[in-house]
C-alpha cells in the first residue's frame, strides 16, 4: 500500500489511534491488534499526526500527542476502551473512557472534553482557532513541536521575520528578547498553551521544560479547609434567605414618615354626620376630604356609611373615586403599621362590610367575587355587576394590596421606621392587619389557613376568566392583583417563620404550592406558564413551578422523583420529563378531573384509594384486598410484586387510577420490592405501566437498580437500563457508589454497560416528531422559569471583581470539588442547604463538561418554539458558567 491509497484508507476510517505513555512493549502490541480486529487503523511514530481520530493514553501525560489532540479536539482514552470494544464485538461509545486529569481522590476535570465538543459541535475548527502566531523560539527540535502543536489547534504559524502581509496575533518566544518585544502583538511565554487549554489555574500543574512540552505537577492545587467552607456556605446561604424582598415604596412617596405634615389640632365633624343623616352624601365627603392629617382619623361610622352609601349602585363614578382618595390619603397619612393600635383597630372597623360587619376577609373575598360576577358575596349586591362598582371594588382590592405591602416593608426593614416623638412604640407582626385577615390565632404556623386556600381559588378562577372574558372586566387585571397579594402574604409568614423554624417554612410553601397545583388543573398549560410569569416573589415563583410541572407530568403519564429540588434533579428527571411531554398525543390530559394530593406531593401519580371510580363491572375485577394496608404500609401491590404475583399486578394496575409509586412506611415502592424479591414478571409489567414508575426513587440510598443488583438480580437490572438508559448508572447511594460499583466482574459491568447503551439508543431514536407542540412551549416555558427562580433563591455565590475571583466563595467550592469528590467535601455536614450548594456546583461543573444535556430528546432540540428556544438558552447559559467555573481554576 503506497502512501497515497494509506492516506485515503485512514480518512475513510472513522477510528485512527494513535498510542502515549504505554512503555511495555506487550501491552503496546494487543492495543495494536484489537484495534485492527475491530477495524481501526494505527498510527505509530513519536509526533501528533493530524489524520488521528483518537489518542490512548493511561493518564495525563506531559507529551505532545495529549496537548496537541486537546487543542484539536480529538478523543483522548484510557485503553480499556480498546480492550473493552473487543468484548463487546464493537466499537463503544468513548464518553466513559474519556481521561481526566486527577488531582485528589476522584478525576474531576476533563480537560480534552470541551474542546472536543466545540470542533465536534463546528463551533471551532481548534482550540487555536483564529491565532496568527509569530514563534520565537531557538532550539529548533521545541521550535518544530510547539509549530505541531499550534497547527494542531488551526493556528497560522510564522517564523522570524514574519511576511509583510501577515497580521500577528500572538508573539511566542523563549526566550524573551529585545527582538520579541518589538513587535506590535503582545508576547506570550509558551506556557501561555497550557493556559489557554485547561485555564489559568493549571498552568501550574505543567511546567514546560526542555525536556518536556509538559510535566504535569500533583501537588499544584492546594486543598480547601472543607469545614470552613460548610460554615460559609450556610453563612452565605442565611444571608441570601434573610435579604430584602419584594420592596415596595411607591406608598411612602407622598411624604417622610420622619417628618410628618403639619397636624390639625382640632376638627369638628359633626357636620358630616349631619350631612349623612339628610342623605347629603357627596357633600359629607367633601367634607372629609378636606380634614384628612396625619393623627387625624375622622370617625369610622361616617366612613362605613359612606362605603355603604357607595355599595348600594347609586352612587356616580366621581364619587367613587374621592372616596377611593380619601381611603387611599388616610393610608399615606395615617399608615398603621407606624401608627398605634388604636389605628389598626381603625382601619379595622372601617374596611369590613358595613352591613354584615365579619371583617377584613369576607369583605377582600366580597369584593374579589363581585369583580368575578360570583355569587359567594357576604350579602346580595347590586347586579348585573355594573362597570362603576365593578371598578370601585377593583379599587378597593388595590387599596387592600397598598397596605398590606406596606406591612410587609415594615416587617422587612425590622426597626419599622417608628415616628420620631410620636410616642409610638414599635409595632408587631403578630398584631398586623395582614395576620388578622389571613390567619387565626391557631392558624398562625401553617401558611395554607382557610382564607389562604379562598384566595387561590379565587385566584384561579380569576385566571380562568382572563382566558375566556374579552369585555370591560379584563380591564381589571384582577389576576394580576390576586397574585401580587398572595406574594405579599407568603413573603410575610415566611419572614416570621423563617429564622426559627426553616423547615415549617419549607413545609407550609409545599403545601401551598401543591394545594394549588391540585385546584389549578383547569386550567390551560399555557394559562398556567403564563401565571407563572407574573409571580413577583421568587420564593412563591420557584415553589408554584415546581408544583405545576410536577403536576402537568403526571397527569401526562410521565411520573418523576420525590427528591428536593435540586439543579441535579431538573438536568436528569425533567429534561427528559419534557421530552415526554413534547410526545404526548394532542390533547391528551391538558384538562383532566382533580388528582389526588399524592399527584403533586410526591410526583407519583394518583391515590388508588381517591380517584378509584369503579362502575359495577370494575368492581367485579377488583382483586380482594385491594385497598387493605398491613403494618408496614404495604399495598396489595406490593404484596403481590414481592411474590411475583403478575396476575395480581397487571389486575390492579388496569384500575382506572392506580398509583404505581405508592410507598410503604419506610418509603418503599412496588417496584424496589419487585427488584429485592427477583420479580422479573413483575418489573416487566411496571415497566410497561402508564403512567411509567419513577426509576430513580431511592430510600436510603436505595434505587431500585441499586436494589436489584445487590441481591444479585442482573436480569432485572439490565431490564431497567434498557428502558432508561445510562442515566441510572450515574446515581449514588450514601456512600457514593454507583450501580457499577457494586459489581466486580467485567463481564457483568460490561452487560450493564452495553443494557445502558440500548437505552440510550432508544431514547436518541424516538421520534423526533413534536406531537404536541403547546403543552411543549408550556413545559419548557415552566422548566425555564424555575430555572431563573431557582438561581435567584438558591443559586450559587458569583465573585463579583474578576480580580478577586480567588478570594470568592464560588471558587473556594469549585476548588474543593476539583481536588475532592463530592461525598467527601460533605462527610460530616450537618446542614443540608450547604450540601445542596455542593451538589449544585459539581452539577454546573458537570454541564460545563457536556454532561446531562444529552438527557434531552432530539424533538425538544429541533423544536422552534419561542418558550423551548428560551429555554436552551437559558440551558447554554448555564453551561458557560459550568465552563467558566472550570476556565477560572
Amino acid at each position: 500500500m503506497n502512501k497515497t491509497q494509506l492516506i485515503v484508507w485512514m480518512a475513510s476510517s472513522t477510528h485512527v489511534f494513535q498510542i502515549s505513555g504505554i512503555k511495555v512493549r506487550e501491552k503496546k502490541r494487543v492495543l495494536v491488534q484489537s484495534i485492527q480486529q475491530l477495524g481501526g487503523t494505527y498510527i505509530g511514530g513519536s509526533v501528533y499526526q493530524h489524520a488521528s481520530t483518537h489518542l490512548i493514553i493511561p493518564q495525563v501525560l506531559s507529551s505532545e500527542k495529549f496537548l496537541a489532540a486537546c487543542a484539536a479536539g480529538k478523543w483522548v482514552v484510557t485503553p480499556e476502551y480498546v480492550l473493552d470494544s473487543v468484548k463487546n464485538g464493537s466499537w463503544l461509545p468513548e464518553g466513559p473512557y474519556e481521561v481526566a486529569i486527577s488531582t485528589g481522590a476522584t478525576s474531576s476535570f476533563y480537560p480534552v472534553r470541551q474542546w472536543r465538543e466545540k470542533v465536534a459541535s463546528g463551533r471551532l475548527a481548534g482550540a487555536f482557532q483564529g491565532w496568527r502566531v509569530l514563534l520565537m523560539v531557538q532550539e529548533p527540535t521545541r521550535r518544530a513541536m510547539f509549530k505541531r502543536l499550534l497547527k494542531a489547534g488551526r493556528a497560522k504559524v510564522y517564523h522570524s521575520p514574519p511576511p509583510s502581509h501577515a497580521s500577528v496575533t500572538h508573539v511566542m518566544a523563549k526566550p524573551f528578547t529585545e527582538d520579541s518585544k518589538s513587535h506590535s502583538a503582545p508576547c506570550y511565554p509558551v506556557s501561555h498553551i497550557v493556559q489557554h487549554l485547561f485555564g489559568s489555574n493549571f498552568v501550574d500543574m505543567f511546567e514546560i521544560t526542555a525536556d518536556h512540552p509538559a510535566k504535569l505537577k500533583k501537588d499544584s492545587i492546594v486543598d480547601v479547609d472543607l469545614s470552613k467552607l460548610e460554615t460559609e456556605l450556610r453563612d452565605y446561604v442565611i444571608k441570601q434567605e434573610g435579604g430584602p424582598r419584594l420592596r415596595f415604596l411607591e406608598f411612602m412617596g407622598y411624604h417622610d414618615p420622619y417628618r410628618p405634615q403639619s397636624q390639625a389640632t382640632e376638627t369638628d365633624f359633626s357636620n358630616v354626620g349631619t350631612m349623612i343623616e339628610c342623605g347629603l352624601f357627596i357633600e359629607a365627603l367633601d367634607s372629609i376630604r378636606s380634614a384628612v392629617y396625619p393623627g387625624l382619623l375622622p370617625p369610622a361610622s361616617y366612613l362605613v356609611s359612606l362605603l355603604e352609601y357607595a355599595q348600594q349602585g347609586n352612587a356616580t363614578s366621581v364619587f367613587l373615586r374621592n372616596f377611593q382618595q380619601v381611603m387611599h390619603n388616610l393610608l399615606v397619612t395615617n399608615p398603621p403599621w407606624l401608627a398605634p393600635s388604636t389605628v389598626k383597630k381603625y382601619f379595622t372597623q372601617v374596611l369590613q362590610c358595613p352591613h354584615c360587619k365579619t371583617g377584613l376577609w369576607p369583605f377582600l373575598k366580597t369584593a374579589i367575587s363581585y369583580c368575578l360576577s360570583g355569587e359567594l358575596t357576604c350579602h346580595p349586591l347590586p347586579g348585573p355587576a355594573l362597570p362603576t362598582l365593578l371598578q370601585f371594588h377593583s379599587d378597593l382590592l388595590a387599596f387592600f394590596l397598598k397596605l398590606f405591602q406596606g406591612e410587609l416593608h415594615s416587617v422587612s426593614a425590622g426597626d419599622l421606621m417608628v415616628l420620631e416623638g410620636s410616642g409610638v412604640s414599635q409595632a408587631s407582626a403578630a398584631g398586623s392587619l395582614l395576620y388578622g385577615t389571613f390567619w387565626t390565632v391557631w392558624e398562625r404556623s401553617t401558611l395554607l389557613s382557610q382564607a389562604v386556600k379562598q384566595l387561590t381559588q379565587l385566584l384561579v378562577l380569576a385566571v380562568i376568566e382572563d382566558h375566556t372574558e374579552r369585555d370591560e372586566k379584563q380591564k381589571l387585571h384582577l389576576a394580576d392583583t390576586l397574585l401580587d397579594l398572595l406574594s405579599v402574604l407568603v413573603e410575610f409568614w415566611c419572614q416570621q417563620h423563617f429564622k426559627l423554624n426553616r423547615s415549617l417554612v419549607e413545609k407550609g410553601l409545599k403545601d401551598l404550592a401543591e394545594h394549588f397545583a391540585v385546584i389549578s388543573q383547569d386550567v390551560s398549560p399555557l394559562g398556567l406558564a403564563e401565571l407563572v410569569v407574573r409571580i413577583r416573589s421568587t420564593r412563591l415563583k420557584l415553589v408554584i413551578t415546581d408544583a405545576i410541572f410536577r403536576s402537568l407530568c403526571c397527569r401526562n403519564g410521565f411520573t418523576v422523583g420525590d427528591e428536593p429540588l435540586s439543579l441535579k434533579k431538573m438536568m436528569l428527571s425533567y429534561l427528559p420529563a419534557l421530552g415526554g411531554l413534547a410526545q404526548s398525543p394532542t390533547g391528551a390530559c391538558l384538562r383532566t378531573r382533580p388528582t389526588s394530593h399524592s399527584c403533586t406531593s410526591q410526583g407519583t401519580g394518583c391515590s388508588a384509594q381517591c380517584s378509584l371510580h369503579e362502575t359495577s363491572l370494575e368492581k367485579e375485577n377488583i382483586p380482594r384486598g385491594l385497598n387493605r394496608v398491613n403494618a408496614a404500609g404495604e399495598t396489595l401491590l406490593h404484596r403481590a410484586c414481592k411474590r411475583n404475583q403478575v396476575e395480581t399486578v397487571l389486575q390492579i394496575l388496569a384500575l382506572p387510577g392506580t398509583d404505581v409509586n405508592v410507598k410503604d412506611h419506610a418509603g418503599w415502592t412496588p417496584l424496589h420490592e419487585a427488584c429485592n424479591h427477583g420479580s422479573t414478571a413483575c418489573v416487566e409489567a411496571l415497566l410497561r405501566h402508564r403512567p411509567a414508575p419513577v426509576l430513580n426513587s431511592q430510600v436510603g440510598g436505595i434505587s431500585p437498580l441499586h436494589d436489584a443488583l445487590l441481591n444479585g438480580h442482573m436480569d432485572i437490572a439490565k431490564l431497567l437500563l434498557k428502558h432508561a438508559g445510562s442515566v441510572l448508572l450515574q446515581q449514588t447511594d450514601r456512600n457514593g457508589k454507583t450501580a457499577l460499583d457494586l459489581i466486580s466482574a467485567t463481564s457483568q459491568r460490561d452487560e450493564l454497560l452495553n443494557s445502558a447503551h440500548v437505552g440510550d439508543s432508544a431514547q436518541r431514536n424516538h421520534s423526533t416528531e413534536v406531537l404536541n407542540r403547546p403543552l411543549l412551549e408550556a413545559g419548557s416555558s415552566l422548566l425555564s422559569h424555575l430555572i431563573f427562580s431557582y438561581q435567584r433563591e438558591r443559586g450559587l455565590p458569583r465573585h463579583s471583581q474578576p480580580n478577586d475571583k480567588s478570594h470568592s466563595l464560588s471558587y473556594t467550592l469549585v476548588r474543593a470539588l476539583v481536588t475532592h469528590s463530592h461525598q467527601k467535601v460533605t462527610l460530616g455536614w450537618t446542614d443540608q442547604r450547604a450540601v445542596r450548594l455542593v451538589e449544585d456546583a459539581e452539577t454546573l461543573l458537570e454541564l460545563g463538561r457536556g454532561s446531562y444535556l444529552g438527557q434531552m430528546s432530539q424533538a425538544v432540540k429541533e423544536c422552534t418554539g419561542e418558550n423551548t428556544l428560551f429555554l436552551m438558552e437559558i440551558l447554554e447559559d448555564l453551561k458557560c458558567r459550568g465552563e467558566a467555573l472550570v476556565a477560572d481554576l
